[in-house]
């Protein structure tokens, strides 16, 4: 479990320490730093849709809030990122003139730039979540990178399963005309823990809906070719300017 040696110390020195941790191994870690530890992910429970299990998780919180002189909550991977119920907890509690603060963590994004070797500042990087890409037609660059967040839950409102080879075929063919059936993507999923390796699977774009993924799944998408320059812009620019903005951009 990566954590910053203050996350270490505001859960060890909490009143009370809440937690949301993808395994066993984490939640113990937090555990032993803690004993006041207590999990929220017992709320997963069959049935129940993911507003649902997201409100009681909420509930919950508020309610240790109030009770509580120092609350900590822990969530896996950022607590900013693809966390409804970090953010909501938040709101309500400084309605509740609470004094509440986000300690950021390492997501999964920092790990696959680390892991594919991946620069986000040469090209760009624009990142979206995978259903809501194809469901607003969002417009984007196929000169920069692009990553797509959860294509294992393309087009499921509720409780998240593994994507089916029609998802992953509409998702297929709403990239193909910007990038063509043989561009290279990544089925990115990063390690849960320092002894694992992460899964990483480079297959043509239109190999993509027979592809294995799960919940972790990201995909990501390597820019079709260089940046293009608008000479235009080249005219109104100093040289001197340029060179130095060329040679950050392949610093």
């Amino acid at each position: 479990m990566d954590t910053t040696p203050e996350a270490r110390e505001l859960i060890r020195g909490a009143d009370k320490v809440l937690h949301v941790v993808g395994d066993p191994l984490a939640a113990a870690w937090i555990e032993g730093l803690n004993p006041t530890a207590e999990s929220l992910a017992t709320m997963y429970i069959g049935g129940a849709t993911r507003e649902e299990i997201y409100a009681a998780m909420v509930d919950k919180i508020m309610v240790c809030v109030r009770r509580t002189r120092q609350l900590c909550v822990a969530f896996y991977g950022h607590p900013g990122v693809f966390c409804y119920v970090a953010h909501e907890a938040m709101r309500l509690a400084r309605l509740e003139n609470v004094i509440v603060r986000m300690v950021p963590a390492i997501s999964a994004v920092d790990w696959l730039f680390a892991d594919l070797g991946v620069d986000p500042g040469a090209q760009g990087c624009q990142s979206y979540e995978a259903t809501t890409f194809l469901l607003c037609g969002c417009r984007f660059d196929p000169y920069a990178a692009l990553l797509l967040w959860q294509i294992g839950a393309i087009g499921d409102p509720g409780w998240p399963c593994s994507a089916n080879s029609q998802c992953l075929e509409l998702l297929t063919e709403y990239l193909k005309p910007h990038y063509g059936p043989h561009h290279e993507v990544v089925i990115y999923e990063a390690a849960w823990d320092p002894v694992s390796d992460p899964s990483i699977t480079r297959l043509p774009l239109a190999e993509l809906p027979q592809a294995h993924t799960t919940l972790g799944s990201t995909l990501f998408v390597p820019p079709r070719g260089p940046l293009r320059i608008d000479p235009q812009v080249i005219k109104k620019l100093d040289q001197k300017v340029l060179a130095l903005l060329t040679s950050r951009s392949l610093k």
